[in-house]
C-alpha cells in the first residue's frame, strides 16, 4: 500500500491529539507524521505507533513534501497557512469554520455527501463541518433520502471540549471551587458564564438576528451539505457541564408519511449510525456512553403528535471523534482511495 506524508496542524490541542490517535487506530498509511503547533509547544512530543515524535513549530516551510495536512488550530491559522500548504502540494482537510461556506470549497461528511470531495481540486482544500452539524446530518441523511424533509428544529447540549482543552479545565476548576465553597473563584474565561452545574445558551458570538454564530453554522452548513439552500432550519445551541460528547434534540417534519419501526430499522442500518431506543429499559444514548466511539447514536425515536409527519430524535456523538478527528480522517481516506 502506498504511504503518505501527513501533517497535523494544532497537534497538541484536544482535536489534534484525537486526529493522531485516529490515524493510528484506523491504520492510515502514514509514511511520516509531522506534528505542527505554535512556539508554545516547543519541546513537546506526540506519541504515534509507539514512537515519540517532536512537535515542530508551524511556519511557511512546514509543508514541503507533505501529501495531506489536517488542520485544527483555529480559523486565523487555517486562513493563513492552509493556502500555503495547498500551494506546497498538500491537500488540506480543515477542521475550522474558515473555509466552510466558500462556494468553491467542499464541505463534507463522508456518510452524507462523499462525492463533493472531488471539489478539492478547486483550491486543494476540503472543509470539515461543525461538530454539532456533523452528527445531525449523519442521523438525518436516511430520513432525507426516504421521506424528504420540510423543516428541522434542533436544540443542542454541547460539551465543554467543543470549546477546547482550556474550557474543559475551566469546568474542572469551577467544580472544585464549588465543592470547596469558593464560589468567588468561579470566574468564566473560555465560556461566557460559569459552566459548572449550569447551562449556558451562548456558544460563540451573537449576531444581530439574535442567533449565535454556532447556531448559524448549523443552519447554513446543513443547507450546504444537503444541497438544499432554502431548507428551513432553526437551532438553539447550549453549552452544558459535560466533558466530551454532544447531545441534540432534533425535531423534523418530513414530506412523506413514515412508519416508526421502519425509521428505526433504516437508521440502524445507515452508515455511521447506531440506534439505542428501548427507553423502558434505559435504552437511550448519553455522552458518557458515546465517548471514544465512532458512531452517531440515535434514540428516543418517536412521533411528534403536534404536527403532521413530525419526528423526534435524540442524537449523541463524541464531538472530538466523529465531530472532528474521525470525520477529517475519513475524508483523507476517501482522498487516497479515489483521488491520489
Amino acid at each position: 500500500m502506498k504511504e503518505y506524508n501527513v501533517a497535523v496542524v494544532g497537534a497538541t490541542g484536544a482535536v489534534g491529539e484525537e486526529m493522531i490517535l485516529t490515524l493510528e487506530q484506523r491504520n492510515f498509511p502514514v509514511k511520516n507524521l509531522r506534528p505542527l503547533a505554535s512556539e508554545r509547544s516547543i519541546g513537546k512530543t506526540v506519541k504515534f505507533k509507539g514512537e515519540e515524535i517532536p512537535v515542530e513549530v508551524l511556519d511557511k516551510d512546514s509543508f514541503k513534501g507533505v501529501d495531506i495536512a489536517l488542520f485544527s488550530a483555529g480559523g486565523s491559522i487555517s486562513g493563513k497557512f492552509a493556502p500555503i500548504a495547498a500551494e506546497s502540494g498538500a491537500i488540506v482537510v480543515d477542521n475550522t469554520s474558515y473555509f466552510r461556506m466558500e462556494k468553491d470549497v467542499p464541505l463534507v461528511v463522508p456518510e452524507v455527501n462523499p462525492d463533493d470531495i472531488a471539489m478539492y481540486k478547486n483550491r486543494g482544500i476540503v472543509a470539515n463541518p461543525n461538530c454539532s452539524t456533523i452528527q445531525m446530518v449523519v442521523a438525518l441523511k436516511p430520513i432525507l433520502d426516504h421521506y424528504g424533509i420540510k423543516r428541522i428544529v434542533v436544540s443542542t447540549y454541547q460539551a465543554t471540549s467543543g470549546a477546547g482543552r482550556k474550557a474543559m479545565e475551566e469546568l474542572v476548576e469551577q467544580t472544585r471551587a464549588w465543592f470547596e465553597f469558593k464560589f468567588d473563584e468561579c470566574k468564566p474565561v473560555k465560556i461566557p458564564k460559569v459552566i459548572a452545574f449550569n447551562c449556558v445558551p451562548h456558544i460563540d458570538v451573537f449576531f444581530d438576528n439574535g442567533y449565535t454564530k454556532e447556531e448559524m453554522k448549523m443552519i447554513n452548513e446543513t443547507r450546504k451539505i444537503f444541497h438544499k439552500p432554502d431548507l428551513p432550519v432553526t437551532a438553539t445551541c447550549v453549552r452544558v457541564p459535560v466533558f466530551r460528547g454532544h447531545s441534540e434534540s432534533v425535531n423534523v417534519e418530513t414530506e412523506k408519511p413514515f412508519d416508526l419501526d421502519e425509521v428505526r430499522r433504516m437508521l440502524d442500518e445507515a452508515p455511521g449510525c447506531k440506534v439505542i431506543d428501548d427507553p423502558k429499559n434505559l435504552g437511550y444514548p448519553t455522552p458518557i456512553e458515546a465517548s471514544g466511539k465512532d458512531e452517531t447514536f440515535i434514540g428516543r425515536i418517536r412521533r411528534d403528535e403536534s404536527v403532521e409527519n413530525g419526528l423526534n430524535l435524540w442524537v449523541v456523538s463524541d464531538n472530538l471523534r466523529k465531530g472532528a478527528a474521525l470525520n477529517a480522517v475519513q475524508i483523507a481516506e476517501i482522498l487516497i482511495r479515489d483521488y491520489l
